[in-house]
């Protein structure tokens, strides 16, 4: 078992962590809030850029559905006029520079998830673990809303605008920080958030907005070609994930009457051929984030399932007022003249 499975397995499946990881988080839990306390004190200065900011971001490690949410929100803001960017830090890259992201980067260099925002919504994408660098360069580049993917706990950057992602499915785990358990916040850290937003499963408290990811096609990653879910109802397929939590993606596919043999791998894995060959013909499918690493090498049976962020009824217009919103108070404040 590696390190990561017996984590997932203490955070997701046993109601409490070993004794001997508690004083690690509760080490952990004080450094972080004293953290966040010198920001909000303003003793230490956060970098406030010249157009408003929104992250969006968790409480976990791990995937909670942050990435659809951010190219749902790019889509909505760019149909609205605005010219958003998109700040991550490019996890998993080699890049230790500021810089821009360009469809064509090697996701080996920039990060796989960078490459999927900038081939997905379009919009210039900056990565940097200096997120206040990276959004300046993003304003330079024409920018006028900056959305921070994965940045809740990256306070340098001043925002305007918080929303919180939670897996509907794992929730908060055994409730305990790392190491202890998956949490790099406290549970009570929400109710500074502007909007939170539960994938899958039902929202947890009052005022929660549920969301769902939505897959209807595979795309080949040879060629491009598209073929709806349903063509694969009643198969027996083999299925790759390199996610933070590989069995939503298994399970997805599950519903969808697809019989699934899945692999799961570390969260931003290094992914090789070995990874997505099975010695036979059976189809392989595989999210987008890892679809990114494979294109090099992937051939005629292997696949990728994209999958949309969706709302029901006017959760949508709810979650989308309350960050328009904070925009125009932005815009308003900037614009306001000073005395004197």
């Amino acid at each position: 078992m590696s390190v990561q499975s017996w984590l997932n397995h203490v955070w997701y499946e046993r109601a409490s962590p070993p004794c001997w990881l508690l004083p690690l988080s509760l080490v952990y839990g004080a450094v972080a809030g004293t953290r966040r306390l010198l920001y909000a004190r303003h003793v230490t200065r956060a970098s406030k850029i010249s157009c408003p900011v929104i992250v969006v971001g968790n409480l976990s490690v791990g995937g909670t559905g942050k990435t659809p949410l951010v190219c749902w929100l790019v889509a909505r803001l760019v149909e609205r006029g605005y010219k958003p960017g998109i700040v991550t830090r490019g996890y998993g890259g080699s890049a230790r520079d500021v810089r821009q992201v360009s469809v064509a980067d090697d996701p080996l260099l920039v990060g796989d998830e960078s490459v999927l925002l900038a081939r997905r919504t379009g919009a210039p994408v900056a990565i940097g673990r200096d997120r206040p660098a990276a959004a300046h360069l993003l304003v330079r580049a024409g920018c006028d809303v900056i959305v921070s993917d994965d940045g809740l706990q990256h306070y340098a950057l001043a925002r305007d605008c918080e929303v919180v992602v939670i897996d509907g499915d794992r929730r908060f785990g055994n409730g305990w920080l790392l190491p202890a358990g998956p949490l790099r916040e406290p549970p009570g850290r929400l109710s500074a958030a502007d909007a939170i937003v539960v994938n899958g499963g039902r929202a947890l408290r009052k005022g929660a907005l549920s969301m769902r990811l939505e897959a209807k096609n595979a795309v080949a990653l040879s060629g491009g070609m598209v073929k709806p879910l349903t063509a694969l109802v009643g198969q027996s397929i083999h299925a790759v994930a390199g996610i933070g939590n590989p069995e939503r993606f298994f399970n997805m596919l599950r519903a969808r009457g697809i019989e699934v043999s899945g692999r799961p791998l570390p969260d931003h894995a290094h992914l090789v051929s070995a990874d997505i060959e099975f010695g036979d013909d059976k189809p392989v499918l595989m999210t987008e984030k890892d679809a990114v690493k494979c294109a090099a090498f992937g051939g005629r049976q292997h696949w990728y399932v994209p999958v949309t962020a969706c709302f029901d009824g006017a959760e949508s217009g709810a979650l989308l007022e309350v960050i328009l919103k904070k925009i125009t108070n932005r815009d308003a404040r900037s614009q306001r003249p000073i005395d004197g």
